[in-house]
């Protein structure tokens, strides 16, 4: 195991990466890829508890490629992290099983985002897989031996449930786990209808993939104020989603200011304070417009990157298994059966 201490984190493979995702949770990885040893799992088990049709399952190849690809863009280092396929570590699925006793129903239903993703996906009722979703994340979490955990702030309980678990093992069995510890990253951007938050289902994203031609019609369209219909008008700058990409997107300070200045003050039309908008985001995209070329243009890289990822991930998650059934006093229970069948066999033989 490396000096350096670990992270776990990921996404579900759900569709490509948004401005609201980068703002959200993927520039704090970009900054923390050189500090520690960087597992980010491609979540797809945990996309089936809310996504579980064919069609869905069908896409997680295709985006598992998408969201390696658009970290790649970012600027995300392959050499310093590593990407794996969660479905595909086995290792994980016997990992949840052996935790899910060292917790209870009642502290699972505890948990407020449960019912939110519940009522998110339309479900009446909470199906069996998603009220283990915190386990499953505890063994994901905990198969790396993962020390820290970058989540929002609605999800600092789930690390919170990991550390629980953890404890529990550690004091049961023996000391296997490090208990992890939540990072919480902060940060939301509104869509670009003014109404809610980034979302590719609500069809108000901008894409990290988008291209130059692309992010201008969608910054065109943008919400701005509602009372202001000509440019003469004084405008509200507070809450004003342009002025919000602004002041996230673009590192002319001074240019803001007088756009905002004039706004106020109804002496500059939406049009020019959305061409400068464009002009910024498509400035801040165009870095990663070039490495995404740079890596599309070595063939099977990223399905390579995935495959040696998964087998390391899995590498570590026998490790991990071998420690904890050690721990729990499960091989010596299978060691004794097969050496007295060995034994027998052996018996019959020479007999």
């Amino acid at each position: 195991m490396s000096d350096r201490k670990r992270i776990l984190t990921g996404d579900r493979p759900t569709g490509k990466l948004h401005l609201g995702h980068y703002i959200g949770s993927h520039r704090h990885r970009l900054a923390l890829q050189d500090q520690y040893e960087c597992f980010f799992l491609i979540a797809d088990l945990h996309m089936l508890t809310t996504k579980p049709d064919k069609e869905s399952i069908l896409a997680i190849a295709d985006n598992a490629r998408t969201i390696v690809m658009d970290h790649l863009a970012i600027g995300i280092d392959p050499a310093k992290v590593t990407f794996y396929l969660q479905s595909a570590v086995h290792e994980v699925y016997e990992l949840q099983l052996l935790l899910s006793s060292l917790i209870t129903v009642e502290r699972l239903q505890q948990l407020p985002t449960i019912k939110d993703m519940a009522a998110a996906a339309g479900m009446e009722q909470i199906p069996y897989n998603l009220l283990g979703y915190p386990v499953l994340q505890s063994a994901d979490i905990l198969m790396p031996r993962a020390h820290l955990v970058p989540v929002g702030k609605d999800n600092e309980s789930h690390v919170e449930l990991s550390r629980q678990i953890a404890r529990r093992f550690n004091n049961a069995y023996d000391e296997v786990f490090p208990l992890p510890d939540p990072y919480v990253i902060g940060g939301t951007l509104v869509g670009t209808d003014g109404q809610a938050k980034m979302s590719k289902s609500l069809n108000n994203a901008i894409f990290l993939s988008d291209d130059a031609k692309t992010v201008e019609r969608k910054v065109m369209s943008m919400y701005t104020d509602p009372n202001r219909i000509r440019a003469d008008i004084p405008g509200t700058v507070e809450g004003n989603p342009v002025f919000i990409y602004h002041d996230t997107f673009n590192p002319d300070k001074a240019e803001v200011e007088d756009l905002k200045e004039r706004y106020r003050s109804g002496q500059v039309g939406d049009v020019e304070v959305k061409e400068k908008l464009a002009r910024a985001l498509n400035d801040f995209l165009d870095p990663m417009r070039e490495r995404r070329d740079y890596y599309a243009s070595q063939t099977g890289f990223v399905d390579e990157l995935l495959f040696n990822g998964t087998q390391r991930a899995r590498d570590e998650g026998r490790a991990t298994l071998i420690a904890v059934k050690k721990a729990m006093g499960l091989t010596g229970v299978w060691n004794r059966i097969s050496r007295a069948a060995e034994k027998r066999a052996k018996k019959e033989l020479s007999a």
